[in-house]
């Protein structure tokens, strides 16, 4: 869809009233979940420096390198505005004190299956939330104002929701957006560089799904990486999500299902496509997404199985 400027403008009008803004997004972050709300943050910090602006939400892991989060206090909440960014539905709001504000905002990028929030902004169009903040900005026409910690947090959630430019939904906004971010004062390079690495466990971790990666005649491919697996590699389940893109490294592999044990309770199911449409198919086992890159849990094998099945006809549909 086009930019909405006047829903912009709206929002920009609901933070110069609160005195209070608390920043949510989605558990288990990923660098736009992480850029999104941070960007927002500062920007507004930067914007408004008599308002009380916070970034919550449980430990982030490995991304600890690209921001930390705020401790608030729950009477925080009693009369603060709550924005939260790039999360799709409620239940995966990292920490659920979201609905305990006076009012609440919901900027994102995933189809809108859960319209939560008194203002909602979805644009499902754009490559990442981090590219929708950008917009915001310059739908402020001079009231907000960023700076090198905000560019620097946008720009990795750019890079990181768009796969480095690889992915389809990567457009000539998406340049313009990067190539304005990028006059700020921060190192593109080193953000760059800091996102390309992983760690030896992690590693191995791809070579373990390449040597158990089963594909079909279709290009439907799975793989299942047990919690035994990830403790001999010595890696946590977060770090494995450094795995979730190498299947598609091949060329014959059209969709791809990576089924992470977790220490306890359901699989979670990476679901990643490159031209079959996976989200449907994650929304039917407590999931969803992006058409070609969602999330879904899995409770036991028997599910598993489904999914693959599922997976399998879904590709060769496609196919033919």
């Amino acid at each position: 869809m086009a930019v909405n400027e006047a829903r912009l403008t709206e929002i920009i009008k609901t933070i110069q009233a609160y005195d209070t803004i608390i920043i949510h997004r989605h558990e288990h972050p990923d660098p736009d979940a992480i850029g999104s709300q941070g960007g927002l943050a500062e920007m507004l910090k930067l914007s408004f420096p008599e308002k009380k602006v916070y970034a919550v939400g449980a430990d982030i892991g490995n991304l600890g390198w690209l921001n930390t989060m705020d401790t608030v206090a729950d009477d925080v909440y009693q009369n603060a505005l709550v924005i939260v960014t790039d999360t799709a539905n409620t239940p995966r709001i990292c920490d659920q004190r979201f609905s305990t504000g006076k009012a609440l905002i919901k900027i994102d990028h995933h189809p809108n299956d859960d319209p939560y929030g008194d203002i909602t902004y979805v644009d499902v169009d754009a490559s990442s939330c981090s590219e929708i903040i950008v917009d915001l900005f310059h739908a402020g026409h001079g009231l907000l104002k960023l700076n090198g910690a905000a560019a620097r947090l946008l720009y990795a959630g750019i890079v990181g929701d768009t796969g480095r430019f690889l992915y389809p939904a990567t457009t000539s906004k998406t340049f313009r957006a990067v190539s304005e971010l990028v006059t700020y004062d921060f190192s593109p390079a080193d953000v760059s560089q800091r996102m390309n690495e992983i760690n030896l466990g992690q590693a191995r971790l791809q070579s373990y799904v390449f040597n158990h990666l089963q594909v079909d005649d279709h290009g439907a491919a799975w793989v299942i990486i047990p919690q035994a697996a990830l403790k001999e590699l010595g890696i946590s389940n977060d770090d494995a999500s450094a795995a979730v893109s190498t299947p598609g490294r091949l060329r014959d592999v059209k969709a791809w299902l990576e089924f992470v044990e977790n220490p306890a309770g359901p699989y979670r199911v990476h679901l990643r496509s490159k031209g079959p449409v996976i989200n449907e198919l994650a929304k039917a086992h407590d999931g969803g997404g992006h058409p070609l890159a969602s999330g879904a849990k899995a409770k036991d094998q028997a599910e598993i199985d489904t999914m693959i099945q599922q997976l399998q006809t879904l590709v060769a549909a496609w196919h033919d």
